[in-house]
């Protein structure tokens, strides 16, 4: 129970992480990312029928149901839950309140010490890899499996990494031996965005 509470505790610090964009100098506070303001996108996928789907192409990666994370800091809209996985992996959602709709889907890995480290690392990266898959389909095993080698690498040993490709942002935030958080999430694209991509 002890390593529950510890775990939640440092979901909250990643996911604050996550949930906003890099302040532009270290006395300025952290503004909010652009999905937690009003009318910010979601997945069309609920967190119900994320865990159908996930489960259902990933037979082998069980997530268990999600549970909602009381916190008074969070708005109106927006409500979080969390599913432990292992006692070092963890999945953790923002989602619209009412629908259940996703608006950003996190799995965090607490690193261990000792041999079982990288055994611990490579089910965190195939529960990664498999977040990929399940927003973007098209992508083969092989193919998530080297986009988040990446995503990675371009994002270790930072606070807040994000890369976008089409309408989904990818997120890491690694707190080195405090955790390392995974992050897919919504964006939505606008027609000058579209337009400029002619140019």
């Amino acid at each position: 129970m002890r390593h529950l509470f510890a775990a939640l505790a440092l979901l909250m610090l990643p996911t604050a992480v996550v949930w906003a964009d890099p302040p532009s100098d270290s006395t300025s506070p952290l503004q909010a990312a652009p999905y937690l303001l009003a009318g910010a996108p979601t997945f069309d996928m609920n967190i119900t029928q994320f865990r159908e789907k996930f489960t259902a192409e990933n037979p082998s990666l069980p997530i268990n149901e999600f549970r909602a994370i009381d916190s008074s800091t969070d708005e109106v809209n927006l409500m979080r839950a969390a599913s432990k996985i292992n006692e070092n992996l963890y999945a953790s959602t923002a989602l619209e309140r009412g629908t259940l709709k996703i608006k950003s889907m996190q799995i965090t890995w607490l690193p261990i010490q000792g041999p079982e480290q990288k055994a611990a690392r490579a089910k965190a990266s195939e529960y990664m890899s498999a977040l990929i898959r399940t927003f973007t389909p098209s992508l083969s095993k092989p193919q998530s499996g080297a986009k988040l080698t990446k995503l990675l690498s371009d994002g270790k040993n930072k606070r807040y990494y994000a890369q976008t490709d089409g309408a989904i942002r990818y997120v890491v935030a690694d707190n080195g031996e405090k955790g390392l958080t995974f992050a897919v999430e919504p964006i939505k694209l606008t027609l000058s965005e579209t337009l400029n991509t002619n140019e």
